[in-house]
């Protein structure tokens, strides 16, 4: 099982753990507290057995969702003054899955760093121009990790398929964003896809917007030498 499959299988088994009810609750009931919650605390607002609280929040802490600290309640120190308690507070990382996969975390990473670029800048620069200088970076470092474009394509889970002698895509990274405002946001993909062309040494010229190729607006070209990168046939 590759890096991003273990994330993905992680992630996966995180937002599992919140469609039993009970277990919910028990996590709505950390998550609306300004401070961290004891065993006893939670049962006491779940209104369940301390040892069920304790079960439901220890999976929680193993999925990563709340984050385990040790204090003293009692508000003593030194001898005497009894074992730290348990005590558990929601986990500041995000937890999502979207299938099929999707970017829309980095669209606004790429969109806040496009429009701050653009305020500090000047005139000089437009959004747009920046909006593509801040994909083609985004593209460069999501394919830092790939040997060539067909990994990073792979694993950005961007599902690239042979089309003819060509490669299209079976997914869209920014489906929903591309539905509403495509000229903009298909120029993002667009960029992000050439970046991550150029940081596996691959022709970022191979790498064209054409809104009418599988389930994306990109399509990637045999290359001139005639060496088509290997995909799968769907």
């Amino acid at each position: 099982m590759s890096a991003d499959d273990r994330d993905f299988a992680r992630r996966l088994g995180a937002v599992s753990a919140l469609v039993d009810p009970v277990r919910r609750r028990v996590y709505d009931a950390v998550a609306r507290s300004p401070e961290p919650l004891s065993r006893e605390a939670v049962a006491a607002r779940v209104e369940v057995p301390r040892s069920t609280a304790a079960f439901h929040l220890d999976r929680l802490a193993a999925e990563g969702l709340l984050d385990v600290e040790f204090r003293r309640l009692s508000g003593r120190t030194g001898p005497g003054s009894g074992r730290p308690a348990k005590v558990y507070r929601r986990a500041d990382a995000d937890v999502s899955v979207l299938v099929p996969h999707r970017h829309y975390e980095l669209a606004g990473e790429i969109m806040a760093e496009a429009i701050g670029r653009a305020d500090g800048d000047g005139p000089d620069v437009s959004v747009r121009e920046a909006v593509r200088d801040a994909a083609t970076r985004a593209g460069r470092r999501l394919a830092a990790a790939s040997t060539d474009l067909e990994d990073a394509l792979e694993r950005a889970g961007l599902e690239p398929r042979a089309d003819g002698d060509d490669t299209v895509l079976g997914t869209c990274p920014f489906h929903r964003l591309a539905r509403t405002n495509p000229a903009v946001v298909c120029d993002l993909n667009h960029a992000m896809l050439c970046g991550m062309a150029e940081a596996v040494d691959d022709d970022h010229d191979r790498v064209l917007l054409d809104r009418g190729s599988g389930a994306c607006c990109i399509r990637i070209v045999r290359p001139a030498d005639g060496r088509a990168i290997h995909t799968t046939h769907r």
